[in-house]
């Protein structure tokens, strides 16, 4: 259980996220993170300087990425300082191994404020060529880091659908099930988009990227969300042979960005936008199961984070997760005891994609806003990540 670190209120952004191959397509990630959050940081009136360290976590590899912690952090900060940093790659738990790494560094007392920024874009991701001289004719190996990777777990050996798939089965998880909670997760994110998006201006801030040489734009948006209805969903075909999920029914890749202050308690209430609302990082809990389960191992790192806290499911008032694909949350709910069609509200994953690096930041942002709406209490977040594994964060609002 961690006691000393917080993140101020307001101490945080998510960007809109972006469908692969649309307006952030050609962005740097790594660039276009930095910048944003120094946007972020100026237009909250916070100075990036105050930062001891950062965290910077990037999945797909970018131009650059050699360099990506050091640069990511000299362009926040606009070389106005030495910031330290490193670079964290954890596949879609990232977002929180950098907030934990931050939260356990101010626990220590290494230092007093950290910064974790998240960034990736899974739009045109690289294709590596690896030189294999003992191939006839010198033949090369190359390797496309979004479709090779999302269709091939080298310890498995399955795509990641297909380790869905078997949770789906071994939990008895029907079709009629995975259509009724896509619909459900469509619904929650409209709620979102109420009153002219109240819900996401909480916390979402805009992306300035390229149109051309001298023009730019701002994403404000999320952009290619695909709507859904029962009629709709019912109609499409399984994507594995006998399956029970659909495209409707999983997440898309996307590009965006996010960024969260970690401090102690009385930094954080300086820099927080309303000091009465204190927002406390709790407890961490992590887990690896069986090859080629991966959507069942947030069940066990939830369970984790929930015995530090010394907490229960009973005691948590709102509940995110990362659900690539509707079997996640249908299968935790059912391993748990916890209401499918009540956790993610206002949105998330299987919705509005996943860039991967920072798709578990934004679900935190609006976890931690969610739990302000509601006057406080616990919060749950619970993902997996490639390779079987997960990583489950709790926060307390007060």
């Amino acid at each position: 259980m961690l006691t000393k670190a917080y993140i101020p209120y307001k101490g945080y952004y998510a960007s809109p996220f972006s469908r692969w191959q649309m307006s952030l397509a050609n962005e740097n990630a790594i660039s276009l993170g930095a910048k944003t959050a120094r946007r972020w940081f100026l237009a909250s009136d916070l100075d990036p300087t105050v930062l001891d360290y950062m965290y910077y976590g990037i999945t797909i590899a970018q131009h650059h990425m050699f360099y990506s912690h050091t640069w990511a952090s000299a362009l926040l900060v606009d070389n106005q300082k030495p910031l330290p940093a490193l670079m964290v790659n954890q596949a879609c738990t990232t977002s929180t191994t950098c907030i934990h790494l931050c939260a356990v560094n101010i626990e220590a007392g290494t230092y007093e404020t950290a910064y974790a920024l998240m960034s990736d874009r899974c739009s045109n991701g690289p294709h590596t060529v690896w030189a294999n001289a003992m191939t006839p004719g010198g033949e090369v190996e190359s390797e496309n880091w979004m479709m090779d990777n999302f269709n091939g777990d080298p310890n498995a050996g399955l795509k990641m659908i297909q380790t869905a798939e078997n949770v789906a089965r071994e939990a008895g998880i029907t079709r009629e099930e995975c259509d009724q909670v896509a619909l459900r997760r469509y619904e929650q994110y409209l709620d979102a988009l109420a009153d002219d998006r109240a819900f996401q201006k909480r916390y979402m801030f805009p992306v300035e990227y390229s149109v051309s040489r001298k023009k730019t734009a701002l994403l404000e948006a999320d952009e290619g969300i695909t709507p859904s209805t029962a009629e709709g969903l019912a109609k499409l075909r399984p994507v594995e042979p006998n399956g029970v999920l659909t495209f409707g029914a999983q997440t898309h890749p996307a590009d965006g960005n996010c960024g969260f202050i970690v401090t102690t308690r009385d930094k954080a209430r300086a820099m927080s936008k309303d000091p009465e609302i204190e927002v406390q990082i709790v407890s961490y809990g992590f887990a690896r199961v069986d090859r080629g389960y991966m959507a069942a191992a947030p069940v066990p790192a939830a369970e984790m984070a929930l015995k530090k806290a010394g907490l229960t499911v009973g005691d948590i008032k709102v509940i995110k997760t990362h659900n690539p694909f509707v079997v996640n949350d249908i299968n935790m709910a059912k391993k748990m005891g916890m209401d499918v069609m009540n956790m993610n509200n206002y949105g998330s994953s299987i919705v509005y994609g996943h860039p991967q690096a920072p798709t578990a930041g934004r679900l935190i942002a609006q976890l931690l806003e969610e739990l302000v709406i509601l006057g406080g209490g616990y919060g749950l977040w619970a993902g997996c990540a490639a390779g079987d594994t997960a990583a489950a964060m709790i926060f307390k609002v007060g």
